[in-house]
Formats: C-alpha cells, sequence, structure tokens
C-alpha cells in the first residue's frame, strides 16, 4: 500500500464529471478520478472545514460510524477494473478492524473529514502509471 494525499479538486458547475487529483506522499505518481458533482463539493467543503447548518449525507456516515462506537482509520483505493475505481473503508470496531465496500469519491470526503489517511494498492497505482506512459 502506498499512502497518498488530495493533490487537487477540479470542480465545474456546467459538468457531470468533477476530477480530484491523489499524489503520493513520498514520491511522484499522481493518477485522476472522476467524481459526481455532490461528492466534489463534499470533499472542497471537508478540506475548507465549511460547516453546514445540517448533516449532508457523508456527514451523516460519519456521524454513524462514530455513534456506533467505531472509528475511521484509513482508506484504500484497492482495485481498477474495467476503468473503474473501487476502495474501502477501514473501520475499527471493538478491536478488529472492518471492511466495507465504498466508492473512492465517498470514501475520500469521509477521509477528508478527519484527516484519515488514503492508500493506494501497487497494482493500482502501476496501472494508472502505464495508462499515464501510453
Amino acid at each position: 500500500m502506498v499512502k497518498m494525499e488530495l493533490s487537487r479538486i477540479m470542480i465545474s458547475e456546467t459538468s457531470d464529471h468533477q476530477i480530484v487529483v491523489l499524489k503520493e506522499r513520498e514520491g511522484q505518481r499522481s493518477f485522476p478520478i472522476v467524481i459526481g458533482l455532490h461528492e466534489a463539493w463534499a470533499i472542497d467543503r471537508a478540506v475548507k472545514g465549511i460547516p453546514t447548518p445540517r448533516p449532508l449525507t457523508h456527514d451523516l456516515i460519519h456521524n454513524v460510524i462514530e455513534g456506533l462506537g467505531a472509528g475511521l482509520t484509513q482508506i484504500i483505493i484497492n482495485d481498477l477494473l474495467n476503468n473503474t475505481f473501487y476502495a474501502k473503508l477501514i473501520l475499527q470496531v471493538d478491536g478488529k478492524a472492518v471492511e466495507i465496500d465504498s466508492r473512492p469519491s465517498d470514501a475520500i470526503a469521509l477521509a477528508m473529514q478527519k484527516s484519515t489517511p488514503i492508500f493506494v494498492a501497487e497494482k493500482v497505482l502501476d496501472e494508472v502509471c502505464r495508462w499515464n506512459s501510453i
């Protein structure tokens, strides 16, 4: 697993597709992920620390995780199949790690709320680096 960080968020209100760019923390590799507008706004809001008067969907998910006595310890973008990224939320529940399937955009939005570490599987980075070299 390679530790990553959010490098950029590109939001266009005239397009259905927004982009987040993840960059290797201790290296030069980076790659974009196309996400939806609502997820991009949630990530942007979390990065900027902008509160909302009532919980939005990602706030609700975070509140449910904490309300159940669990904690989000990391997210992992673990696969790339047919040009679609896959991710997992890694929760700590009663001393055990529990993996929850997630879209990368939702996982990143949750991670940005509490500065949760983001990891990408080496095989995913290898694949996206092959894309970039074509």
